[in-house]
């Protein structure tokens, strides 16, 4: 007995060492494929309330669905990719002469500095003056790293990679579209009837919350875009209903936002000695940044079934550990663990 039983934990090490060996050289080329299956599932309340509200079969229902995605993915690529990356292009081929507006902007506040420290000792002087010396250089190297046209055509030669990508994905979304409740049945098969209903407890948990998100977040990005638009309409009219329309799709992009807009356009005033409009542009990304970090929380606490303290907390610490998708996650996982203790899976009935 104690040697079946040795055996059998050797095979389950085996097994789950050659998943883990499997899923780390798997899932990296496999990123679109396991996206489409995770949007056809939460896609599925989607087409179920098509399929009773307007009696429509599944394919029907599928393919409208499937049309309208398409559309909206390919707007946002729209502005992402062909508005946005060709400002981005246009910026790094003029680069060398918005860091000569910069040297020419601090070696006038360099000769201010000699000019207010000329009564200081001349240790003092020549210190501040070296501390500005090495900030101005500083702040050239870091613009030209970002904007280098030679890295931003590398990313850009990286396109018909991601076009590929992007195609697979949507590829495969449609057929698992199609085919959910056939893979539901099939996975359901290899499990435990508890299993099974402790299996679907989980997914609605995450599946409400996560629809919560996507609500929230809407709501975030319209008080963003109001916001927006009566600071543009009081900096730039002009611009306003354009870049507000712009901003606005960006910031619903949960990895962007509206500071990856507003802070090179200040930039760019800050270059050409419009300081006035600069500050300005400043001060409303820093008010609607504000606005996201204070909102933001309530109203995922609101919509995903947290209170706002522990989603605050939650995004904080996977803001700090993994960056912005530990921003993103971080919610989640207190869900995740919360539906794994409903439905005792996991159970924590200690005192101390």
């Amino acid at each position: 007995m104690n040697k079946f039983n040795t055996r059998r934990l050797i095979f389950r090490l085996i097994m789950i060492i050659s998943l883990i060996v499997v899923a780390y050289f798997i899932i990296p080329v496999s990123v679109p494929i396991i996206l489409a299956g995770v949007s056809a599932f939460f896609l599925e309340p989607i087409v179920n309330f098509f399929k009773r509200r307007w009696k429509m079969s599944r394919k029907v229902a599928v393919a409208f669905i499937y049309i309208v995605s398409v559309i909206l993915i390919s707007i946002i690529c729209y502005f992402t990719i062909t508005q946005l990356m060709s400002q981005i292009i246009l910026i790094s081929k003029q680069a060398p002469y918005y860091i000569s507006k910069l040297s020419e902007m601090w070696l006038s506040m360099q000769e201010n500095i000699s000019k207010y420290t000329e009564d200081f000792p001349p240790e003092v002087s020549t210190s501040l003056q070296n501390t500005t010396m090495d900030f101005i250089k500083k702040i050239e190297e870091s613009f030209l790293n970002i904007f280098n046209y030679t890295k931003v055509t590398a990313f850009f030669s990286e396109i018909p990679r991601l076009f590929i990508s992007l195609l697979v994905y949507m590829i495969a979304l449609f057929l698992f579209m199609l085919d959910l409740p056939k893979l539901k049945q099939i996975t359901y098969k290899y499990l435990k009837p508890s299993t099974a209903n402790k299996l679907k407890i989980v997914l609605n948990r995450l599946k409400g919350a996560i629809f919560g998100y996507m609500k929230a977040h809407l709501l975030v990005s319209f008080i963003i875009g109001g916001v927006t638009l009566i600071g543009l309409l009081l900096i730039q009219p002009k611009y306003a209903i354009t870049m507000t329309i712009i901003i606005w799709l960006i910031d619903v992009i949960p990895f962007l936002g509206s500071i990856i807009i507003l802070a090179p356009w200040g930039l760019y005033y800050l270059l050409v000695g419009n300081i006035s409009i600069a500050v300005k542009l400043f001060i409303l990304a820093a008010i609607l940044l504000i606005i996201r970090r204070v909102v933001e929380p309530k109203l995922m606490g609101e919509h995903i079934g947290l209170s706002t303290l522990p989603t605050l907390i939650a995004m904080f610490i996977g803001l700090q550990l993994f960056g912005v998708i530990g921003l993103l996650a971080g919610p989640f996982v207190i869900i995740f663990f919360i539906a794994l203790k409903e439905t005792g899976i996991i159970k924590l009935n200690f005192k101390i």
